[in-house]
């Protein structure tokens, strides 16, 4: 895209407007219909403004641009000068070429004459490459609602970083020489621990002594710069919902050891000093005698949660010296969206102020916000570097909600939808151009609210770590070394996502906290009958090649085609007589399999599925609950009607789980004497099974139950086999439940 760009730098000499000899100025560019304002200064004749315009050129309706210097106090038609050009001879500029220079030029009145004052200005025809474009002030995001500068700020484009996040692991051991507020008695403490809004706390420790030990982790999300500290009080529950403190230690995490793998941290002694009131903040300064002991640490060796783990975007560890070299580079183009749903009503119809956000790694991209638009072009252009083909990029595209008055929605940027790209379905060095359509699930049913045209380009530059990445554990070494448990991952990673969000929300402009939400999946977790059924369904199409083969093999065994039961019986009699051609046989088989399905291959990365989400013909109730708040907002009687309806799928889902757990009983009654009379037959079948499978060839005894198993249904009985009557009859622990 080429853009128009001005470069207003400063003025000089200006001419006096009132009577006290001075000016106000600020500086108007015009071109068309199309209009940019400088701030004004008070009482300058010799002013600096420095800020350039970018004016879309396939947007422009007219061949002249007017730079204008007005003065505050005038009327609309008046100006203390002009500078007009012909945009069809300003010059073109491509980089890497170096910045125009800028030039000074006479100011001129509205019949052409030359007027007292200069203006400093460059002016040229550039493109979204240029460096100026991210800090511009755009034509296409021009409103008429609010021309502040706090307005145009929220609508430039932007990369942000992410901050570096840390687990924070603190091993409280014990504490010693404590003394209670009330004598006479043996203190019931435990020990809180916070970092910024998250707490935690240890098990109370009822002491027989001034001692207490508990040797309980504690887990902390913190981020770089660290901005908070650790506080550890100690508090004494006197009664019932009375807790008073016996001492507190405050350490800052700078000084706290880094670690990148499982070496032991030294535990220290730290001094408790004593409160003289209840207040956080009022401490005593002396020394108290009490103590307590800790172990803390700062574990980098594992890679901080704050995105889904099915669509992470980075799974490398904090510490820097464990990265390895990145595999590959990945270009995102962000071309346009079409046919997108309007969002807010602006002179009595819809409209729509997109600007789409795309997240990998640790880098988030902004593009500018393109105002009164549902066909916005916004043809920018943004890269990563890949460290891991299992990552996911993902691209959102939100409606800006900042202009203008606070609506209904709390001034909340409102979602439009989001696309996914797995970097290890694109093949390298291949443009991917592909429209991806835009899908929201509102409480009314499922919505296209668009399509989003993407180019997507992955660049592998070294062959062989991309393939080795593929025989490397996905996360780093510490998540198998000590685990954290499923509560404390998700714990974890709802604190990183919060912490996320508070750092980008002090960007300016800030990248709003549910941009990040939303682009983080923050409620993937949360119960939903319609993950519920897609999730089931997704298990049964995982099953379903095991359900063809078992139907297509009950087809053989009941000899529905002679010529293909016969062919197969042939060849079970092959591998039963040269059983070392199976294992060949099934990775041939594989094998071909592969290659046939390759001309089938994707041409284009998947997205978003209607029909695998069950979001086609979902219930309305069902939805409704989807959308509801945690904890719930609904009404007693709804949510009884729920609670029953869950009660109701929870309860099949319990017969399963039970139907086999019964079935695993009865393979460890087979040996336990339960039964004394089925043990003691199958033990007596066990000895003749293993005599005669000693003096019989195995080719023969395979040949034979393969044979057995496709008999002709001449030979068959509809009642049970006797080995699964046999089965059937065994006990299960079903007895004993209650």
């Amino acid at each position: 895209m080429h853009f128009l760009y001005v470069r207003v730098v400063k003025a000089r000499e200006l001419p006096s407007v009132d009577v006290t000899g001075g000016i106000d100025p600020f500086v108007e560019v015009k071109v068309g219909n199309y209009k940019g304002i400088t701030k004004h200064f008070e009482k300058k004749q010799n002013p600096e403004w420095n800020q350039v315009f970018a004016f879309s050129r396939d947007r422009m309706q007219a061949s002249v641009l007017e730079v204008v210097i007005k003065d505050k106090s005038m009327v609309k038609d008046e100006t203390v000068g002009v500078v007009r050009f012909d945009i069809n001879e300003v010059p073109l500029r491509v980089p890497p070429d170096s910045p125009l220079a800028p030039q000074w030029y006479r100011l001129e009145d509205k019949k052409g004459d030359k007027v007292k004052g200069e203006l400093m200005l460059a002016v040229w025809i550039g493109t979204q490459a240029d460096e100026a474009f991210s800090d511009a002030w755009h034509s296409d995001a021009a409103t008429p609602v609010d021309s502040s500068p706090a307005t145009f700020a929220v609508l430039r484009s932007k990369v942000y970083h992410s901050p570096r996040l840390w687990y924070v692991r603190v091993n409280i051991v014990e504490a010693q020489d404590l003394v209670p507020t009330e004598k006479n008695r043996f203190p019931d403490v435990y020990v809180k621990a916070q970092i910024g809004h998250q707490v935690l706390k240890t098990k109370p420790c009822q002491a027989r002594t001034l001692n207490a030990i508990w040797n309980e982790d504690l887990l902390f999300v913190a981020a770089e710069p660290f901005e908070d500290h650790l506080v550890l009080s100690v508090e004494d529950r006197v009664a019932p919902g009375k807790d008073e403190i016996i001492g507190r230690v405050i350490i800052p995490l700078n000084s706290v050891d880094k670690r990148a793998d499982d070496r032991m941290i030294h535990s220290r002694w730290f001094n408790l000093e004593k409160p003289v009131a209840v207040d956080v903040d009022q401490l005593k300064k002396e020394k108290f005698s009490s103590r307590i002991h800790l172990r803390v640490c700062l574990d980098g060796g594992y890679h901080v949660l704050d995105e889904s783990t099915h669509y992470s975007s980075d799974l490398r560890p904090t510490a820097k010296q464990l990265w390895r070299p990145p595999i590959g580079v990945l270009e995102l183009g962000i071309l346009n969206a079409v046919g997108l749903h309007p969002m807010k009503t602006r002179d009595g119809r819809g409209t729509s102020d997109t600007y789409c956000v795309a997240k990998y790694g640790h880098k988030w991209v902004r593009t500018r916000t393109l105002v009164d638009n549902l066909s916005p072009k916004y043809n920018e252009q943004y890269t990563w570097e890949v460290f891991d083909p299992a990552t996911v990029l993902t691209v959102g595209v939100f409606d800006n909600s900042q202009l203008g008055e606070k609506g209904s929605n709390g001034n909340k940027d409102l979602k439009i939808g989001k696309v996914r790209i797995r970097i290890s379905t694109l093949e390298a060095g291949r443009v991917y151009t592909h429209s991806y359509p835009l899908l929201v699930l509102h409480p009314t049913g499922v919505k296209k609210m668009g399509e989003l045209h993407l180019a997507i380009r992955f660049t592998c530059i070294s062959f062989v770590n991309m393939l080795y990445q593929y025989s490397r554990p996905l996360l780093p070494k510490m998540h198998y070394v000590r685990p954290f448990s499923v509560m404390q991952l998700d714990m974890l990673r709802h604190q990183a996502v919060n912490i996320v969000a508070a750092r980008l929300g002090r960007a300016e402009p800030p990248l709003r906290k549910e941009v990040i939400e939303y682009m983080s999946d923050v409620d993937s977790h949360l119960w939903s009958m319609r993950k519920s059924k897609a999730n089931f369904f997704r298990l049964m199409t995982v099953f379903s090649g095991l359900f063809a083969i078992g139907k297509w093999f009950g087809d053989i065994c009941m000899w529905k085609n002679p010529i293909t039961t016969v062919l197969v019986h042939v060849l079970f009699l092959m591998l039963a007589c040269l059983p070392e051609l199976i294992l060949p046989t099934v990775f041939l088989y594989m094998f071909l399999i592969g290659v046939w399905n390759f001309r089938y291959r994707p041409r284009y990365p998947p997205h978003m599925n209607t029909k695998v989400s069950q979001a086609e013909a979902v219930h309305p109730d069902e939805l409704d609950e989807e959308f509801d708040t945690f904890p719930t907002s609904k009404s007693p009687e709804l949510v009884r009607m729920r609670y029953d309806r869950l009660r109701s799928v929870a309860g099949r889902i319990q017969t399963v789980i039970g139907d086999i757990a019964t079935q695993g009983e009865r393979f460890q009654a087979l040996l336990s004497w339960r039964d004394p009379r089925a043990t003691a037959i199958f033990i007596t079948f066990c000895l003749i099974a293993a005599i005669v499978l000693f003096v019989t060839p195995f080719q023969v005894i395979a040949a034979l139950a393969g044979f057995y198993a496709m008999r002709h249904p001449r030979f068959r009985y509809r009642l049970p086999a006797v080995p699964i009557n046999f089965f059937r009859r065994l006990p299960a622990r079903t007895d004993s439940m209650l």
